[in-house]
Parts: C-alpha cells; sequence; structure tokens
C-alpha cells in the first residue's frame, strides 16, 4: 500500500471550524483588545489555558474511545492535561506568579511536541494544514523556550499565544471548509 493511500481518521469539519473560529478570537483578544493591565491580560491567557488543557484532556480520553489506535499515549496525555488543567484554573494566581518559568518551559515543551506531532500527521497525509499547524506551533514552542530564562518570560508567552491564535485560527477555519468540501 502506498504511502499516500493510506486513509487517516479527521475529525468533523464543524469541529475544525468551532476550534478555527475560538482560536481566532482568543488570539485576537490576546492580540487587539485593551486590557486594563498586563496582569489581567495574563491572567485571562493562564484561565484560558486551563480550560484548553481541560477541555483537551477530556476529547483525548473520549477519542481513545472512538479510535484505539495509540490508545495508552491518548490516555496518557488525557489524564496529564487533565491534571494540568484543572490544577491551573484551581490555583491561576499560583500558576501566573509563583512558577512563571515552569509554566512558560512545560508550555514550550508542550507546543514543540504538538508540532512534532502535527508535521509526522502531515507527512502521514493528514494534509498542508497540520503541517503548516505543525511549524507555527514548532515556532511558538521556540519563542518560548527562547524567553524561559528571561525575567518577563509571561509577556512572550502572550505574544506567542496571541499570534499562534490567530494564525492556527485562520488555518483552521480555512482547513474546516477544506474538508467540507471533500
Amino acid at each position: 500500500m502506498a504511502a499516500t493511500a493510506v486513509q487517516t481518521k479527521q475529525r468533523p469539519w464543524w469541529l475544525t471550524l468551532i476550534m478555527g473560529i475560538a482560536a481566532l478570537i482568543v488570539g485576537g483578544i490576546l492580540l487587539w483588545a485593551p486590557a486594563k493591565t498586563k496582569t489581567e491580560t495574563y491572567q485571562l491567557l493562564i484561565t484560558l489555558l486551563g480550560l484548553y488543557w481541560l477541555i483537551g484532556g477530556i476529547a483525548d480520553i473520549i477519542s481513545m474511545f472512538v479510535d484505539h489506535t495509540s490508545w495508552g499515549w491518548k490516555l496518557f496525555m488525557g489524564i496529564v492535561s487533565i491534571i494540568a488543567g484543572g490544577y491551573i484554573l484551581m490555583y491561576p494566581i499560583a500558576a501566573g506568579v509563583v512558577i512563571p518559568r515552569v509554566f512558560v518551559l512545560v508550555l514550550g515543551l508542550w507546543a514543540l511536541i504538538e508540532g512534532v506531532i502535527l508535521l509526522v500527521m502531515a507527512f502521514r497525509g493528514g494534509g498542508w494544514g497540520a503541517g503548516i499547524l505543525g511549524v507555527v506551533s514548532l515556532i511558538f514552542g521556540f519563542i518560548l523556550l527562547g524567553e524561559y530564562t528571561r525575567l518577563g518570560s509571561g509577556l512572550a508567552m502572550i505574544w506567542a499565544a496571541a499570534i499562534w491564535g490567530v494564525i492556527g485560527g485562520i488555518i483552521l477555519i480555512f482547513q474546516a471548509f477544506r474538508q467540507r468540501k471533500a
């Protein structure tokens, strides 16, 4: 069987559209919305990230029952995401103030892993949208890891997340309509 003939399971087009719109809105808010202080913007990002990880972890575990491939990895990532998201939502100030460097490091490493996974998916027939998102996620991860040792690393995270949200949201919306047409 040729590599191009491999069928990959894709999520429904409307779910990709919703994720794209949400990413675009979050990125737009972080880039252009006037916030009273940088602290409010940083806390908003932490809360949104906590929600994202919590929902993403639940989705990973649910997808484990729908698509049984790599079930161990999905279970592990789902549990880790639920724990991380729950902790961030329960202690947003601790996550934002006490451990910002660790937070940026974990987010940077997560973005690098996500970028590699998306690139692998793209080369296995997932489409150029997954490849572009993989590259954007890798850039996001490298930016965060580059800012890890600096004192204001939370500000770099805000800008990187904003840019990633806008670009990734546009790409996801475009990809959703491509999926629908196919």
